[in-house]
C-alpha cells in the first residue's frame, strides 16, 4: 500500500470552509453593531439632514473649484448648519445674529 501524503490543515477544504464561516460571522457581527446607521430610515426623512447635505455638497463643490478657501468653507458650513436647523424647527427665517 502506498503511503498517503499528508497535507497541512490549512490546505484542506475543511479549513477553507471554516474560513468562510468565520468571514460571514464577522460580516454579520459588523452589520449587527452598525444596524442603526445602516437601516435607519429616519435620517432620510429628517429635513435638517437633507438641507445640510445639500448645502454641504454645494460648499464642497465651491471649495473644489477654488472659489472659496478652507476658512471660508468652514464658516459657510457653520452658517448652513444654523440655517438648516432654523428651517427644520419651523421658524422659517434665517437665524438672527447675537445682539440684534
Amino acid at each position: 500500500m502506498a503511503p498517503r501524503s499528508r497535507r497541512a490543515f490549512l490546505d484542506r477544504p475543511i479549513a477553507r470552509g471554516l474560513a468562510a464561516v468565520v468571514c460571514l460571522g464577522c460580516i454579520a457581527a459588523l452589520a449587527y453593531l452598525e444596524r442603526e446607521r445602516l437601516w435607519d430610515r429616519r435620517a432620510a426623512d429628517d429635513p435638517f439632514a437633507r438641507c445640510f447635505a445639500e448645502r454641504a455638497a454645494q460648499i464642497d463643490r465651491m471649495r473644489a473649484e477654488g472659489t472659496i478657501e478652507a476658512g471660508q468653507a468652514e464658516l459657510f458650513r457653520t452658517r448652513a448648519e444654523a440655517m438648516c436647523r432654523a428651517e427644520a424647527q419651523g421658524s422659517g427665517g434665517a437665524p438672527t445674529l447675537p445682539g440684534q
